[in-house]
């Protein structure tokens, strides 16, 4: 009876562990594919996916601020800029689609507030007009912009994180035997987005026979990155003066990582102003929208006064003038 029963607690034992390495087993195999997808960056899964060269650089080029912007001047600087933000958020529209979009939804949202209020037995005023007006603006162009600009800064920040990496797989691929395109390849293969298809555009741009360091200039003007015209003068420097690239570029890892350090604390120092600027930029707009929504009467009973025709522009005005001192103020320099 008791070898029985010891048999018994054996062929448990045994089953207990066999399934528990099945499982294993299989959920590992779940991860290593997860983590192979994962680490697949845009545009090789688009080179997967039989997608032409061309249609690749054009696709990952489409919102470049450094193409077809042409001159100098306040409005092409806004236009730049504005390409600059779509191209890091990662959107997949063009500029063009963008504005036309948050045109349609402003006379769409004006029309409708406007019709509401009229409903409402408020007369269309001029300062009725004007909140109307501000309204479907904050609505349609204020709240975009504030998280067009949020995705920006947050891919630009991960492109700030992934830079140091890739220098040290560039470096180990040097010391390998590797020659510089190759190691640029390697990166294209092994790093994820945003870097691995920006280093997969200027190997694409290489091929097609641009010069590798105007190819790599222009990624560091398109993200507007010091990290990489670091990288771009070094490769200058070696090809000019000679020297161990591979040695330079382990020095010029280090000295990012020394000052992204440095920037970190600058940060956490600032944290509290670039926060107080955030809350100051966008609860405004946010406060403004849900108000109107919740309750419009709390607004339209005031634009019927004569003096909100002047003082609702000069909030504006101030409110612009205000973002505009924030973010001077918080622009700290490292």
């Amino acid at each position: 009876m008791l070898d029985n029963d010891i048999v018994r607690v054996f062929l448990l034992l045994a089953v207990f562990a066999s399934v528990f390495l099945l499982l294993q087993v299989v959920f590992r195999a779940t991860a290593d594919t997860t983590v192979h997808l994962n680490a697949i960056n845009k545009r090789l899964r688009m080179i997967r996916q039989g997608t032409k060269r061309e249609d690749v650089i054009a696709e990952l080029r489409r919102n470049d601020p450094l193409r077809d912007v042409q001159g100098e001047g306040f409005f092409v600087g806004l236009n730049r800029k504005f390409r600059q933000m779509l191209m890091m958020a990662d959107v997949p529209f063009g500029p063009g689609q963008v504005m036309l979009g948050m045109a349609v939804v402003f006379l769409v949202l004006t029309i409708l507030i406007a019709l509401f209020a009229s409903l409402a037995n408020f007369p269309l005023s001029f300062g009725v007009m004007q909140l109307v007006l501000a309204v479907a603006a904050a609505f349609s162009i204020g709240i975009p912009l504030f998280i067009l600009s949020f995705l920006a800064h947050r891919r630009r920040k991960r492109m700030q994180d992934q830079f140091p990496v890739a220098l040290d797989i560039f470096v180990r691929a040097l010391r390998s035997g590797h020659p510089v395109s190759a190691a640029i390849e390697l990166l294209t293969e092994e790093m994820e987005d945003p870097i691995g298809s920006q280093f997969g555009l200027v190997a694409d741009e290489v091929s097609y026979g641009a010069d590798l360091t105007a190819a790599l200039q222009s990624m560091a003007e398109r993200w507007d990155m010091d990290d990489i015209r670091m990288f771009v003068v070094s490769l200058s420097l070696q090809n000019e003066t000679g020297g161990n690239l591979a040695e330079i570029l382990e020095n010029l890892s280090d000295v990012i990582r020394e000052r992204a350090s440095l920037y970190m604390k600058v940060r956490a120092l600032s944290s509290e102003g670039r926060m107080t600027g955030w809350i100051l930029g966008v609860l405004p707009i946010v406060l403004f929208v849900m108000l109107f929504m919740m309750n419009p009467p709390f607004y339209l009973d005031v634009a019927l006064d004569p003096i909100f025709f002047i003082g609702f522009p000069l909030l504006i005005a101030w409110y612009l003038f205000g973002i505009y001192m924030i973010r001077r103020l918080i622009d700290l320099k490292v």
